[in-house]
């Protein structure tokens, strides 16, 4: 007898290492897929979203050229499965009837079963048309000539009996997998293309293990990797298979090959599960809502109210995630242009020191020798020797290769031909300063046939503390989604792990006052230009940022939260005074985070204008003042 005789079926996560937008490269990709699967025994294999084409085309879906493709690619597919009983689900998209839809086809043996429709539609699905399928007729999409079937389906095939859902849909709150759970189905296959950010991992497989074990099923969810697009985001190929709450088996994430994760589902057990637990069959028919009014209850006084640091990590290995995020972002870049090189300017400061982190990664991960990342020193009327030192030394332990460029007389130059007086220390003179050396950055960059990495943090660019094309600009920002608190909180933890000199040079740059060095050091030669006593304690910027982004919490509640969180560290007209400043100077910053490089997302926040923050650079911020001038 057969292992199906048992209810015991192999599914298959296979992620394809693919090519955005090119539909022929990912089909042989998926193909090999299908070969390895079947070898390994498979009895079905799936895909992730939108696998066939890349998740991250944008509106290159509009275009009948991709669409065409999909199609060519598809017939590849068909004709590779033929003469095998597996099941393989691809994703695609499948346009009739003059509508785009977000589709996963399923494949046997050379024919083409059909097709379920995305409904629950993504910030990223902007192209495509929800297909309500749930209570609704079918519908019928014409693919390759023919009329195939699309709608919501469960599939069945002896005890396997399947579903499928895509993206975002595991997050529907009206479940779609439990609609499916009630139909029959055992299996659920939840192809994504959700990008990875740090935290992701653990409330993904929490919420895969908890929706299996209420569902009684098994679960099967299939992520696109790192080779989508990292214009604002990065992928890391996550596979997960879960049973009745139980994961047992999980894909190591941010690889960069094809690669297959599988495991052996017991659906026979589940069925028997099921039948005993009687939580399954017509319930539809008989259940109902009732709402019913609660007496207002009397609420204690919470004191542990909130966390006074919300964007530092609750388990270490978030910084290890989150430099694994900006790493295959730059990776990602690098390997698109065919780049060898990186260029960054290294200042001593804690910015550029994570960013000429995230680039030795990157040089480490690709195979490149550390020598092709030229960091640079770019001396000015504000550097300090303790900065100066810390880069050199830093720069030098790492190994790669270190140029020195004053930017002094190309600043004073420039003085003279706009009629800027040296001794007049005012925002012309600053910014002279940081775009001389973003000037020099982006030559050398183009000398060197080198990809510039840009340095700024979350933190400075939602309170715009950046040069307008300065330090504000370069071809590839790694640091965008890290706030300086988090910014802190990595350096010290690979200063902890790396240890020696590099560790005690990155414990000193820790300890650094944050500053952008554009004003002369005071009599001693240690900095006098500190950030935090111009705007405000970073701590106090990144909680404000977290509670306002995150959740649209009104500045009154801010305020009430910061008043707890920061009891006995800032009195409560402190706490206002920087949280004005945030609010105005966010607001009125937006213009700079309009045209801002493209940067990998690895946190929840990201203010990128192609998605994390939509908002036009003139809104009126009255309305956020009001609750200090009420």
């Amino acid at each position: 007898m057969k292992t199906q005789d048992f209810g015991f079926y192999k599914v298959g996560c296979g992620v394809p290492r693919i090519k955005v937008a090119n539909p022929a490269y990912n089909a042989g990709e998926i193909i090999k897929l299908m070969a390895q699967a079947k070898e390994a025994g498979c009895s079905l294999l799936v895909t992730p979203e939108l696998s066939l084409s890349g998740a991250t085309c944008g509106d290159l879906f509009y275009q009948r050229s991709l669409l065409n493709a999909c199609e060519t690619a598809m017939e590849t597919i068909l004709e590779a499965s033929k003469e095998s009983s597996m099941i393989t689900v691809v994703g695609l998209p499948v346009t009739t009837a003059g509508k785009l839809y977000n589709c996963a086809a399923v494949v046997q043996d050379g024919n083409l079963l059909g097709f379920t429709p995305k409904e629950y539609l993504s910030s990223r699905d902007t192209c495509f048309t929800s297909v309500p399928c749930l209570g609704e007729a079918n519908h019928d999409a014409f693919f390759q000539g023919e009329d195939v079937f699309c709608a919501r389906t469960v599939y069945r095939c002896g005890e396997l009996c399947f579903g499928i859902i895509i993206g975002n849909e595991l997050h529907a709150p009206d479940s779609i997998a439990a609609k499916m759970a009630e139909d029959g189905a055992n299996l659920i296959l939840n192809i994504a293309a959700e990008n990875e950010i740090v935290g992701s991992e653990e409330y993904r497989e929490l919420q895969l293990r908890a929706q299996s074990g209420l569902l009684q099923c098994a679960y099967a969810y299939c992520g696109a990797g790192v080779y989508e697009s990292t214009t604002d985001q990065v992928f890391a190929g996550a596979t997960l298979l879960c049973e009745n709450g139980k994961t047992l088996k999980k894909g190591k994430l941010f690889r960069r090959d094809t690669h297959l994760t599988t495991a052996i589902f017991d659906l026979q057990k589940l069925n028997g599960l099921r039948m005993k637990q009687k939580t399954f069959g017509e319930t539809n028919d008989h259940y109902w809502l009732e709402i019913r009014e609660v007496p207002p209850m009397e609420l204690s006084a919470y004191d542990d109210l909130v966390d006074p640091d919300p964007c530092l990590p609750r388990d270490p290995a978030w910084c290890d995630t989150t430099l694994a995020i900006q790493t295959a972002g730059l990776a990602k870049r690098m390997e698109h242009i065919g780049g060898k090189k990186m260029i960054l300017g290294v200042s001593g400061g804690l910015d550029s020191t994570l960013a000429l982190l995230v680039a030795v990664n990157t040089a480490d991960l690709l195979g490149l020798p550390r020598e092709n990342v030229l960091g640079v020193t770019l001396p000015g009327f504000g550097t300090s020797d303790r900065t100066y030192q810390n880069a050199l030394a830093l720069m030098k332990a790492l190994g790669i290769t270190l140029r020195e460029i004053s930017i002094a007389a190309a600043v004073r130059r420039h003085f003279k031909d706009i009629g800027q007086e040296e001794s007049v220390h005012d925002v012309t003179y600053e910014n002279s300063q940081a775009r001389e050396r973003t000037q020099i950055l982006m030559d050398l960059a183009n000398k060197e046939n080198a990809v510039l990495v840009g340095t700024g943090d979350l933190s400075e660019i939602a309170m715009g503390w950046c040069t307008y094309n300065g330090d504000h600009m370069s071809m590839y920002g790694v640091n965008a989604s890290i706030p300086k608190t988090l910014m802190r909180h990595m350096v010290t933890h690979v200063a902890n792990e790396m240890g020696g000199e590099a560790g005690a040079i990155l414990h000193d740059i820790v300890d650094t006052p944050v500053s952008p060095e554009l004003l002369p050091p005071d009599g001693e030669g240690n900095i006098a230009q500190k950030t935090e006593d111009k705007i405000g304690p970073y701590r106090l910027h990144d909680f404000f940022l977290y509670h306002f982004f995150s959740f649209g919490f009104t500045p009154e509640k801010i305020s009430f939260l910061a008043k707890k969180a920061f009891e006995g560290i800032y009195d409560g007209e402190t706490v206002d005074h920087w949280l004005k400043i945030f609010l105005r100077r966010f607001f009125t910053s937006q213009f700079k985070r309009s045209c801002s490089p493209d940067a990998p997302q690895a946190g929840p926040i990201s203010l990128s204008p192609r998605g994390g923050l939509r908002m036009p650079s003139d809104s009126d911020f009255a309305l956020w003042m009001e609750a200090f001038n009420p």
